[in-house]
């Protein structure tokens, strides 16, 4: 069962394109599980964040302690996961789980809906790419991760998107990119 949690949270860091995590009200357990899988996370100030597992007598098992370790860091985790603390939308901002809170739900999504219109016009292959290089690089030595992004480009500098991107930019208009 535990296996099949497990994919179920991986899927959603797998799926190619950036997940946005938008977060009003409690993020318990699970969804942290889950908000920890995307690739950015907000918030309202109000919400309410908890690494409840040890209260329950088990560890967190569905990728909390192993996604979150890169993001929040090992002290700060630690102290969460050890005493499961309730925390506020506005400390999880000032501890980087999310990326910023917002006054209101309404507030929340028209930013979200925001970044996520800004991130679909850029180049689908390059953003593909950025994720790819990113979630390679949490994985791996510095070094590994440079030469995967060299690889990375060497195989992609030859898209119609780049050619795009650069006569946009010269052209002082907006790229338009196919998928």
């Amino acid at each position: 069962w535990i296996l099949g949690a497990q994919a179920s949270i991986t899927a959603i860091e797998n799926i190619r394109v950036p997940v946005i995590a938008a977060i009003q009200g409690a993020c318990v357990g699970a969804g942290v599980d889950l908000i920890a899988a995307c690739d950015l996370r907000f918030a309202t100030v109000d919400s309410k964040f908890c690494i409840k597992e040890v209260d329950l007598a088990v560890v967190a098992d569905v990728g909390t302690v192993q996604r979150l370790l890169p993001i929040i860091g090992y002290g700060r985790l630690a102290e969460l996961t050890y005493t499961a603390e309730t925390f506020s939308g506005t400390r999880a901002e000032a501890i980087g789980l999310v990326g910023a809170t917002y006054a209101s739900g309404e507030a929340l999504m028209a930013a979200v809906d925001a970044l996520a219109e800004s991130l679909a016009a850029k180049s689908p292959l390059t953003v593909r790419g950025v994720k790819q290089n990113l979630l390679y690089s949490r994985d791996h030595t510095v070094a590994e991760g440079l030469e995967y992004a060299a690889g990375w480009n060497a195989a992609m500098l030859i898209s119609s998107d780049i050619t795009e991107a650069v006569g946009a930019y010269l052209g002082k208009r907006q790229a338009v990119f196919e998928d």
